[in-house]
């Protein structure tokens, strides 16, 4: 499923209410440095050239759209068809929005759904901390299984990495996690994956320790997935899976 402009919706987010979609991604492709085996986009595609909007052609995209709505958004948030922090002019774009937003819809939250893996350059950090919400992707914390379902174009990305830059925000930030078992392709062969076990859930605990998010959103595959042997977790499980961190004070919200 791939969107067809910049500016989509509103659509009704099982996590964010009324929500106004931005895609800074071509609106043909989906260009990310995840490759998840379970993301609604399908896998990546080989793109020589990725035609990307224009910071111009964003912000008025976003305010042609604000000027004729006839519903207020909850939300206006950054997703689309792959990384948006991928976009050179990403801070630009997150600086124009949140004008537009104080001049349209002051009551709406700017948010980003990010995979995490552009904390590393200063200027996301700049404009993700312009944002009402920054939502950022930790599917496990451990190496081999997060390399297995998110599949990252940089096959030396860590678990590590991720953490370091999340602690940039100060606990300031959502974290997110999609929780799923099956099997899933491994070079040659195909493995079982679940990041719902003893061993990923004690590494899981502990990367929320250390990174103390103001809130965690668990969430389940609800969309056709590119890889198919993929098993949705049931409410009661993610309920007990969220119990020990509500039990310490965490913010936790469940999507099942």
């Amino acid at each position: 499923m791939l969107f067809d402009s910049i500016v989509y919706g509103p659509i009704h987010s099982r996590r964010l209410g009324v929500s106004l979609g931005m895609n800074l991604m071509p609106t043909t492709d989906k260009l990310c440095t995840f490759d998840c085996v379970y993301c609604e986009c399908g896998f990546n595609q080989k793109v020589s050239h990725p035609h990307l909007p224009t910071r111009q052609e964003v912000a008025e995209a976003l305010e042609a759209t604000l000027q004729k709505l006839t519903v207020t958004p909850d939300v206006i948030t950054f997703s689309g068809n792959g990384e948006p922090t991928l976009h050179p002019d990403f801070e630009g774009i997150i600086t124009d929005t949140c004008a537009l937003r104080d001049k349209y819809c002051p009551k709406a939250k700017v948010s980003v759904l990010t995979n995490s893996t552009q904390l590393g350059r200063a200027e996301v950090v700049r404009a993700l901390k312009q944002c009402d919400n920054r939502i950022l992707k930790l599917d496990s914390a451990i190496d081999r299984t997060m390399r297995l379902i998110d599949r990252p174009v940089n096959a030396q990305l860590t678990v590590k990495q991720i953490t370091d830059w999340l602690k940039l925000f100060d606990g300031d930030f959502t974290l997110q996690t999609c929780f799923l078992r099956g099997e899933v392709p491994d070079g040659e062969r195909v493995t079982h994956i679940d990041n719902t076990t003893a061993e990923e859930l004690a590494a899981w605990y502990q990367a929320i320790d250390d990174v103390k998010p103001k809130m965690i959103m668990m969430y389940v595959i609800d969309r056709a997935t590119p890889v198919q042997a993929l098993e949705k977790i049931s409410r009661e499980q993610m309920e007990a899976i969220a119990r020990p961190l509500v039990d310490k004070g965490f913010s936790v919200s469940i999507s099942a």
